[in-house]
């Protein structure tokens, strides 16, 4: 007959050291999972930290951005103040020389209507020139034909005539 006691001893022995050898696995294999999740856990810490950082590192670039814009903002409007007084100022000039303008073409239009009633008074006093100098051409003639017929006719004439031959230039204006 076999030793069924040293059989079951084995069997016991081989039943007490599989619990000892299964805690054993699931010790190694907790600590290896244990040691994994630290691994992965230190590795996210540090992925958290640099995430940190970079969202600090954003945080400071957006609020220089902002500034930066506040900035541009303000310097926008100022320009858009300048711009609308040069505007203002500029259609200020405009209008006054506008105005300028107005009057200057006034004084041209009034200037000529001056000068154009001096031509008609030059125009006028001309013609009475001329017909003053035909009028004194005339006389003259007319004196020297009498001239003639006081020196044919008497001889004594000359000597009332203080001057004995009167020039009279006429030259009729061209």
């Amino acid at each position: 007959r076999p030793d069924l006691a040293a059989a079951l001893r084995e069997l016991r022995a081989q039943y007490e050291a599989l619990p000892a050898r299964n805690l054993q696995a699931a010790e190694d294999w907790y600590r290896a999972r244990c040691a994994s999740l630290h691994e992965r856990a230190a590795r996210s810490q540090e992925a958290v930290r640099a995430s940190r950082r970079e969202a600090g590192e954003c945080r400071r670039q957006l609020q220089a951005r902002v500034v930066e814009m506040e900035s541009l903002r303000g310097a926008h409007e100022s320009l858009e103040r300048q711009l609308q007084e040069l505007e203002e100022r500029h259609s200020a000039e405009a209008a006054g020389l506008q105005d300028t303008i107005g009057q200057l073409e006034d004084d041209l239009r009034n200037t000529k209507t001056e000068m154009a009633r001096h031509l008609r008074e030059y125009q006028d006093l001309l013609n009475v020139k001329m017909a003053l100098d035909i009028e004194i051409a005339a006389y003259r003639k007319l004196l020297e034909g009498e001239e003639n017929l006081f020196s044919m006719g008497s001889v004594g004439l000359p000597a009332m005539n203080p001057l004995p031959n009167p020039t009279y230039s006429f030259q009729p204006y061209s």
